[in-house]
């Protein structure tokens, strides 16, 4: 459902956002050899999220990254739409036109009614979900690596 590069975005912004300062600079390369992303598609993928004003960039030797939206108010919606976009929750796998999901399906696909309501809720399940609680979670279960 989600790309790797998605699943890539999200561990990463969870990694900076888990960072002690919040406008601390943290490194491309750390954050690659911690989470065993290779360096180069890393770096693509937090320019994504800094050109959509999730993160900022700065470069040079002390560059890095960190979060301009608070960990408290992004949501894992916000990295996936960034990211991926709402193809997966906006159109229809059998047509490939935009689904409406505020209604029932008038014939043309299969696949629609039976997908409204899962799409919705994970819709939901994604926009309630936020950095900052992720990252709380994950403190309180030391079984639990980012």
């Amino acid at each position: 459902m989600l790309s790797a590069t998605c699943k890539y975005g999200i561990r990463a912004v969870i990694f900076i956002a888990s960072k002690p300062e919040a406008r601390a600079n943290t490194g491309l390369k750390e954050i690659a050899e911690k989470l065993s992303i290779p360096q180069p598609y890393l770096a693509k993928i937090l320019q994504v999220l800094a050109k959509r004003k999730i993160l900022h960039s700065t470069k040079g030797p002390h560059g890095g990254f960190y979060l301009l939206i608070p960990a408290e108010k992004l949501t894992l919606m916000d990295i996936i739409d960034a990211i991926d976009g709402r193809n997966f929750f906006d159109s229809c796998y059998i047509t490939g036109e935009r689904c409406n999901l505020d209604r029932p399906d008038d014939g043309r696909c299969v696949l629609h009614n039976d997908l409204r309501a899962e799409k919705i809720h994970l819709e939901k399940f994604f926009s309630s979900k936020t950095i900052s609680q992720l990252i709380s979670q994950i403190r309180s279960d030391p079984g639990v690596k980012i």
